[in-house]
C-alpha cells in the first residue's frame, strides 16, 4: 500500500488552510484585521514550542505584538460564527 508523497499531503495542508482561511475572511470588517487573524493562525500552527506574543510577531515581522494582540483583545468579531465555521469544516473532512 502506498501512501501520497510528503510534497502532495503538504499541498493538501496548505491548501485546506488557505480553504480555513477564505471562510474565516468575511468575520472581519477590515483586511488588515483578516491578515492579523491569518497570520496569528500561522503562528500558532508554527514550529515554536513557546508561543508568546513576541514570538508570533517576529514570525510574521510585525515590529510588536500589538496587532496580534488586539486579534484577541481589542478585535470585534463573532466567536460564534468562528466556531460555526471550523465545526462546518471539521464535518466536511
Amino acid at each position: 500500500m502506498t501512501g501520497a508523497s510528503i510534497e502532495t499531503t503538504l499541498e493538501l495542508w496548505a491548501s485546506s488552510l488557505r480553504d480555513v482561511k477564505a471562510r474565516m475572511r468575511p468575520l472581519f470588517t477590515q483586511e488588515r484585521v483578516a491578515n492579523s487573524a491569518s497570520q496569528f493562525l500561522d503562528g500558532l500552527l508554527g514550529e515554536e514550542r513557546r508561543k508568546t506574543g513576541w514570538m508570533r510577531a517576529e514570525a510574521v515581522g510585525d515590529p510588536g505584538p500589538w496587532r496580534q494582540q488586539a486579534i484577541l483583545g481589542r478585535g470585534h468579531w463573532d466567536a460564534d460564527a468562528l466556531r460555526d465555521i471550523v465545526r462546518d469544516y471539521a464535518l466536511e473532512t
